[in-house]
């Protein structure tokens, strides 16, 4: 039997849009010759189960000599985590972690009562044009764990499950999808996922979780009758057994879990379930109370003015 057993490929029922609570087009923006596309939060939605901050990096070329300089700044009350298509990015934080972030590996850092880090092209990706491609998003920390210890963990490419069938590859990137369980350690239970779909190829999505989004990076699939290009969020209605089929070459990401309990604030960096801790946040980064970067330290992002 297939994996991915989907008993009705192609649904039959015209209502499409019954599928779909949601269809969110990011819009792109320039930051300096490199586009950025960001699908949470939105004016339509702000989270999709734990998941805050969802960003489409790319895909870009960067010229020999230059590079993303991303300079230390704080963060609380979340996580992170730089899923990359196509290039690499260097990662240090105030914990004392320094490492590559590369395609298909997870460095995922639990920001939690406050963390420093920065991201930048290393000096030999710096020295040769180079492809910068990946998506960017931040995971909410329920309310008993916002103020957690910071931490950091890296898992690389080959400890992560991949389910390749029919025309499908999956890999798990945290959580549990289809029996197989990812080993990047969550706050709350969800699912995060990348695949990579031939033409045809179908894969379902059962509802699992109340809260489920797909974010189609490239090619185009069909949902319920209904066609979706790349750069769109589709937020899922609650219970339905929806089918994905690929009509092109496909990468989608698919994420989502339960609603968390309650809504977020979210200012700059600094994400909480109470505005008077974002206050605090500012303060101490204000004051200079947060820890430095070790081999990055000559240089931060200072408070923005609002």
């Amino acid at each position: 039997m297939s994996r991915f057993d989907c008993n009705d490929p192609i649904p039959r029922d015209p209502r499409s849009c019954d599928a779909l609570e949601h269809i969110i087009v990011p819009r792109a923006r320039d930051i300096g010759g490199f586009e950025v596309r960001r699908a949470l939060p939105s004016t339509k939605r702000q989270m999709v189960g734990p998941f805050i901050f969802f960003d489409q990096m790319g895909p870009a070329t960067l010229e020999a000599g230059k590079g993303i300089d991303v300079r230390p700044h704080p963060h609380i009350g979340l996580s992170t985590v730089t899923w990359l298509f196509a290039g690499q990015i260097f990662h240090r934080d105030s914990l004392g972690s320094a490492l590559p972030i590369d395609p298909g590996a997870v460095n995922w850092m639990t920001a939690g009562k406050g963390i420093v880090h920065s991201e930048r092209t290393g000096p030999e990706e710096r020295a040769t044009d180079k492809r910068l491609y990946g998506i960017q998003s931040w995971v909410a920390l329920p309310k008993n764990r916002e103020e957690d210890t910071p931490a950091f963990r890296h898992h690389g490419a080959d400890e992560l499950p991949i389910i390749s069938d029919g025309g499908v590859m999956l890999r798990v990137i945290a959580g549990k999808m289809f029996g197989e369980s990812s080993p990047v350690e969550t706050a709350t239970d969800m699912f995060y996922g990348e695949a990579v779909m031939h033409t045809g190829a179908a894969m379902p999505l059962p509802p699992v979780f109340e809260e489920r989004a797909i974010y189609v990076v490239s090619g185009q699939i069909r949902i319920a009758g209904d066609l979706f290009d790349g750069g769109q969020l589709l937020i899922l209605r609650p219970g339905d057994h929806i089918s994905i089929i690929a009509t092109k070459v496909s990468r989608i990401m698919v994420l989502g879990g339960e609603p968390m309990e309650g809504p977020r604030h979210i200012w700059w960096n600094f994400v909480s379930s109470s505005k008077e801790r974002i206050e605090q946040a500012k303060n101490e980064w204000k004051t200079g109370q947060f820890d430095i970067v070790p081999g990055d330290a000559e240089e931060f992002i200072p408070l923005p003015e609002r």
